[in-house]
């Protein structure tokens, strides 16, 4: 007999009636639940209490510093994940080719900063996925240039932050397509930062930015008289997720768990509409865990 039932055994006897017995239950559960959620917390945590997360805070609408606070979706999200886990969040700005790297060092307990799902990544770190979106193609509008998928990068200087998932796609296309025709190669131009792979393009070393679909659209609002975007659709649709440690699967299950009950909360619905964004389907969750041929 468990502990449990030899607690609600007791409390029968001694209260005489069922009921009584079932109330006592309950709250030797509830006991139990918030007893293993402690130590769930102390063992999985880089510190106890907190929830330390790593993001790139360069990268608006995604993260980035309001009077000095991080802001965005993903510190918004981080922080309704602590609090369903009954922690504080701990921000850490970092820049984003640092974040993988970080989080296996176990600097951070996971990483909230547009992380793109790819099959290459998941072999290094574990996923909770979250999000989706995929890229768009940026000129100055004075540009003569009007690229609307990667084919038609072939001979112009692309600028991206660096680690991109989309880079070895870019180097693809080049090797192959733009070979292929005869043309010249994709010249990409890699930087630590967004703002600096846009500082590129808006002085002219760089032809064309390429840049997540989000962060592309709060860029144009906010200086539609200097650039624009001329890809048509999302060009290499992606999922975004939480990277978590593999060797922390406790931890990674805690956090599916919080974002289950964030969905049925509606908490989770509204930070998406908030900042106009969508939940993936299982269907493109699956695709993005699966190498492509």
């Amino acid at each position: 007999m468990t502990s449990t039932a030899q607690a609600a055994k007791c409390f029968g006897r001694s209260a005489g009636t069922r009921t009584t017995a079932k109330i006592f239950l309950r709250l030797a559960l509830s006991m139990v639940a918030m007893v293993s959620m402690q130590s769930l917390q102390a063992q999985t945590t880089v510190k106890e209490g907190v929830l330390t997360v790593g993001t790139d805070l360069t990268y608006p609408p995604y993260a980035y510093f309001e009077d000095k606070v991080p802001a965005g979706f993903d510190p918004d999200f981080s922080r309704l994940m602590a609090k369903k886990l009954g922690l504080k969040a701990n921000i850490l700005d970092t820049r984003f080719a640092d974040l993988v790297l970080g989080l296996r060092a176990n600097r951070f307990d996971m990483v909230a900063s547009a992380l793109y799902v790819t099959p290459e990544r998941a072999k290094q770190i574990d996923y909770v996925p979250y999000l989706k979106t995929g890229s768009s193609l940026i000129v100055l509008n004075t540009s003569k240039n009007s690229p609307a998928v990667p084919a038609d990068l072939c001979g112009m200087k692309v600028s991206t932050i660096k680690a991109a998932s989309w880079t070895p796609k870019l180097t693809a296309v080049s090797e192959s397509t733009c070979k292929e025709a005869g043309k010249q190669p994709i010249r990409i131009m890699e930087f630590p930062t967004s703002p600096e792979a846009l500082l590129a393009l808006k002085s002219g070393a760089a032809d064309v930015m390429m840049e997540d679909a989000a962060v592309a659209h709060q860029m144009v609002t906010n200086m539609k008289d200097d650039i624009k975007v001329t890809s048509k659709g999302l060009i290499y649709p992606i999922v975004i997720g939480l990277g978590v440690n593999k060797d922390k699967p406790e931890l990674r299950d805690a956090l599916s768990k919080a974002l289950a009950d964030a969905r049925d909360s509606g908490e989770y619905e509204a930070l998406l509409k908030k900042y106009g964004l969508d939940a993936p389907t299982e269907q493109e969750i699956k695709d993005s865990l699966t190498p492509k041929k």
